[in-house]
């Protein structure tokens, strides 16, 4: 990332050293703590890394390129990392893309993983990694924080559109897990900000969508999910789903094979206010981003099919819905 500080560079290193360590296993009921990872229990707090400085964001400048920025909300400082392919300027509103990371992690990981840079160069959009509190969020489910994450989430879209002039009709949310489940939360709790989502790995459950049955988007929210029937909570995010598209009104058609990647299959559901539900299955792939690069955290670069790529697609197909 061409504008990030040294600074930021040392913290990044420190933490991808603490978060290898363990894995960002879905919690085993819920709204409890995440899965031990391996290595045992005590695995990461084996680890005392070195001190590394504070990273020090940049002051607001919409230009090509990568930059940390940082928003005050809810009396703390909140940091996110903004990625404008090289065509961009403020003239020429252009989509954009938040990326949700998992958990422990942070944009720098995210990043890496989904390859969303690269794609955002290719296809001219831009990315914003938030950056959640001790690399968590406050989503439906997981992971031991209470911070004001939608509102974070909103505030930064609201600087995006004041700063960077990003296509207020096409603004997009997607996330992996702890990340994927806030992406779900994002959809009901902003009414009318998102135009679609891509959980990947991620649910529609837990206290919020379970004790509330009228808990569902007001407006209209494409969704493209993705999920691994390795994953331990593979039935779970399934019926959460199926959950979503009942209140929506949808009617789903039946799953057919995607022909070009074994052991994928995909269902397409139209809803009642005019959305759409696309959801992948992926017969041999864990809880992981498919198709992400290799050596990312959750990353599954065989799974078939690029969750990345395909997202895309789908969210250019499908700008904000009146």
């Amino acid at each position: 990332m061409t504008h990030l500080t040294s600074a930021w560079w040392r913290y990044t290193v420190a933490l991808v050293v603490v978060f290898a360590v363990s894995s960002c296993a879905r919690s085993p009921s819920p709204d409890g703590p995440p899965a031990t990872a391996a290595g045992g229990p005590n695995a990461a707090a084996r680890l005392t890394p070195t001190p590394t400085p504070t990273p020090t964001p940049e002051a607001d400048h919409a230009a090509p390129g990568t930059r940390l920025q940082a928003i005050q909300w809810d009396g703390k400082q909140r940091t996110y990392v903004v990625h404008a392919p090289q065509n961009y300027v403020p003239t020429r509103p252009m989509p954009l893309v938040i990326a949700l990371h998992y958990f422990p992690g942070n944009a720098e990981g995210m990043a890496f993983m989904t390859g969303l840079d690269a794609k955002a160069d290719k296809e001219g959009f831009i990315v914003a990694y938030p950056n959640g509190v001790n690399g968590s969020f406050n989503a439906l489910i997981c992971c031991n924080t209470t911070e004001d994450d939608v509102g974070f989430i909103k505030a930064l879209i609201g600087r995006m559109k004041q700063v960077w002039k990003v296509d207020p009709d096409r603004i997009y949310a997607t996330g992996i897990s702890n990340g994927a489940d806030l992406s779900y939360r994002l959809a009901v709790e902003m009414p009318g900000v998102l135009a679609a989502i891509a959980p990947v790995s991620g649910g529609f459950m837990g206290r919020l969508v379970d004790g509330h049955p009228a808990y569902a988007p007001r407006t209209p929210v494409s969704v493209i999910t993705f999920l691994g029937r390795l994953d331990g909570q593979f039935r779970r995010l399934e019926a959460g789903v199926a959950t979503w598209r009942s209140r929506l009104g949808c009617t789903a058609g039946a799953s057919a094979p995607v022909p070009s990647a074994s052991g994928v299959s995909r269902s397409t559901a139209r809803c009642r206010d005019g959305s759409e539900v696309v959801s992948y299955a992926l017969a041999g792939m864990p809880h992981a981003w498919p198709g992400g690069v290799q050596g990312g955290r959750l990353s599954d670069p065989t799974a078939g099919i690029s969750a990345t790529d395909l997202m895309w697609t789908f969210f250019a197909a499908h700008p904000r819905r009146s």
